[in-house]
C-alpha cells in the first residue's frame, strides 16, 4: 500500500537543519541536518507511525490534508511524503 501525507518543514533558528511535522499524523515528527536528511527522516517517521497504527485493532488512518489548506509560517515549506508499506500474509 502506498500512502502520501503532507509534511511541514521548518528551518531551525540557526539555519542548520529542519524540523518536520505531519499535520495529519499526531505526534509524528522528524529532524534533519539538511533538507535531504529531513525528507529521508520524515519518510522513516511516517512509515513507523503508519505501521504502528496498522497494528492497532481498530486501525483508522487519517485522510490526507491538501497541501494548499495547510497554513504555513514564514520560512516553512510543505512537501508530500510517500510511504510504501508491504503487507505480508498473516501466518497465524
Amino acid at each position: 500500500m502506498t500512502f502520501v501525507y503532507p509534511a511541514v518543514f521548518t528551518p531551525d533558528e540557526d539555519k542548520k537543519g529542519y524540523r518536520v511535522s505531519f499535520p495529519d499524523l499526531a505526534c509524528c515528527t522528524a529532524y534533519g541536518a539538511d533538507l535531504e536528511d529531513a525528507v529521508d527522516n520524515a519518510a522513516d517517521a511516517a512509515y513507523n507511525w503508519i505501521l504502528s497504527e496498522m497494528e492497532e485493532e481498530d486501525c483508522s488512518l487519517p485522510s490526507q490534508t491538501a497541501p494548499e489548506h495547510i497554513e504555513l509560517k514564514e520560512g516553512e515549506t510543505v512537501r508530500q511524503i510517500m510511504v510504501r508499506v508491504k503487507l505480508l500474509p498473516d501466518n497465524d
